[in-house]
Formats: structure tokens, sequence, C-alpha cells
């Protein structure tokens, strides 16, 4: 049985956009299908279904979620639906040299989806751009046992076999490819 997760993308810059593809290139493979969707236009109604959502979203302004987030945020606080079928995670986005907004994008969603019931997996992913990592690097990380959590909480296996190794392995098929450097030089003359 797949799991089927869907990663909400609240951005300003591009950058937690960046991430969700990254994730996505990861996380989907033969055991989990996974479907991205930046925030634009959506309302509490995206998680009618319930299911696993992974909330990727940057912080802005005095802390606040992104511009494409307010009417998501906006509707979950003000319609306050039952989210007791909803299972999330959270990746946050943040700087600490504004130590008292630090992520607060994704510790607002964080907050008010377990205001509403839902049940979140494990613990937000908070990055500091000050930090000198990249975002998506970390997240690819962190993505890794989070999702081998996701399938123990759907009862599904938390591992496959890893038809190139043979090994067991969470649900990464890009963990290997996203290491692969290739560097190709060479010198152009022109006549």
């Amino acid at each position: 049985m797949k799991l089927d997760l869907t990663i909400l993308v609240g951005t300003m810059t591009g950058t937690a956009q960046l991430v969700a593809q990254e994730l996505e290139l990861t996380l989907e493979d033969g055991d989990t299908r996974v479907q991205t969707r930046l925030m634009d236009g959506l309302d509490a109604s995206v998680f009618a279904g319930g299911g696993l959502f992974l909330i990727c979203t940057s912080t802005y302004g005095q802390g606040d979620v992104p511009d494409n987030a307010k009417a998501l945020y906006a509707a979950l606080q003000t319609d306050r639906p039952d989210l007791s079928n909803v299972r999330y995670g959270v990746i946050a986005l943040g700087d600490r040299t504004y130590a008292e907004t630090f992520c607060n994008g994704g510790k607002r969603f964080d907050a008010v989806l377990t205001e509403l019931g839902a049940t979140r997996i494990g613990e937000p992913m908070l990055h500091d751009a000050s930090a000198g990592t990249l975002p998506e690097e970390v997240a690819a990380e962190w993505a890794g046992p989070w999702i081998a959590r996701c399938r123990e909480a759907f009862g599904l296996p938390a591992y496959f076999q890893d038809s190139t190794t043979g090994r067991q392995a969470p649900g990464l098929r890009a963990q290997k490819e996203r290491h692969l450097i290739c560097l190709i030089s060479g010198s152009l003359a022109s006549d």
C-alpha cells in the first residue's frame, strides 16, 4: 500500500518551494506518492479528506506566514474545522538573527493544526538561514526518518527493500542521487 503525502508550500522568495521540490524528488518512490501544492488560493478544505501533510513554509515580516499562505492560515483560524483525521509534519524556514520570530511561519501553522485536532508526526524541522547550510539538503536528511515514522503511524512498513542495493532503506529513492555531482570541464576554441 502506498503512502500519499501532500506538501503545502508557503513562500515569498521561492526557497520553501525549492525545499518542497527536493523533498518530492527525495520521497517519491514505489512506496510513497508525493503531491506538492503552493498555498496560493487554498482554504481549510484542503484538509477535508484527511491524510498526511507536510507544511513547508518560510517566515516573513514580523514572524508572519508568507503572503501566499495568509488565506489558508486565516481560514483555519476562522473556520475551525475538525482536523482529527489529519497527520502532519512541519518544515519551518527562518533566520536566528530574528530570535523572537525565528521560524514563526511554521510554528504558527503547527499551533493552529494542533488546536484543530491534527496530529503532528515527529518534531518540526527548523532551518536557520544564517547557519550557512542549504535548507533543501537539511530537509532531505530530515525527511528519511520522518517518512519512516509516518509509514509506521499509518500501519505501513517503515522501510522498503532498495532494489539497487538489496538493503532495507527508508523511503528515499533519490537519497543516493542527491549527492551526485558531475563536474564537466573543457574549453571552447573559436575559429
